[in-house]
């Protein structure tokens, strides 16, 4: 069981460190990191109630609507949420590049909790995959929606387009993804491979451009 939890915690926590100790700033401390990660990692639960229920009821049946509503916007929405409730709202940001930390450490809480779940049902054996796939690409969920969200937080005069940005490109990479998935079959990694190659491409394009605006 101890293999188990490090095998699904670990890629969670190796890239939260590597967006956490790519920045020197002082604001964004490691109990609030922490803090969001938990979050992250409790809001798997009613997401996952809500993906049962709306699967259970027979809705949501197409790979379109399950990519980009039962999926995408189900968890990227609930993580917007807690973003913009937790972070925005009442959270401490003096640069953009704070908004990203905190997206990838809420996106990653998220993805180590389901990470857990997957590796109990399919074993150790697929920890490398998940690592590389869907670990990775919620944690860069995050760090896009968290550099609009950090944006969102420092430049009142764009406030609900960014707000509103931080939310939809999200949703759409994550459904975009999981269509992929569903609709691929055995041809799924020529579909995945160059997704995840733009995917890190667009999410270091915007830790450039946090650290851009932040100096």
């Amino acid at each position: 069981m101890f293999a188990l939890l490090t095998a699904a915690i670990a890629p969670g926590m190796a890239l939260l460190s590597y967006f956490y100790l790519r920045n020197d700033y002082e604001t964004t401390t490691a109990s609030h990191v922490l803090r969001t990660f938990i979050i992250g990692i409790i809001l798997v639960f009613p997401v996952m109630v809500l993906q049962y229920a709306f699967t259970t009821e027979g809705l949501l049946q197409t790979n379109v609507l399950q990519a980009f509503v039962l999926y995408g916007f189900f968890e990227e929405f609930f993580k917007w949420f807690m973003l913009f409730f937790f972070v925005y709202q009442y959270g401490k940001m003096t640069k953009r590049y704070d908004g990203i930390v905190y997206g990838a450490s809420l996106s990653l809480g998220f993805a180590s909790m389901e990470n857990i779940f997957y590796l109990l049902a399919y074993g150790l054996e697929a920890a490398v995959t998940r690592a590389l796939l869907p670990v990775s690409s919620h944690a860069l969920y995050g760090v896009i929606m968290g550099y609009y969200i950090g944006r969102a937080k420092l430049e009142d005069d764009k406030r609900k387009v960014l707000l509103t940005l931080a939310l939809i490109i999200p949703v759409l990479l994550h459904g975009i993804y999981d269509f992929i998935l569903l609709s691929f079959g055995v041809y799924v990694l020529i579909g995945l491979v160059p997704f995840m190659v733009g995917l890190w491409l667009l999410a270091l394009n915007k830790v450039k451009w946090a650290n851009k605006l932040d100096h």
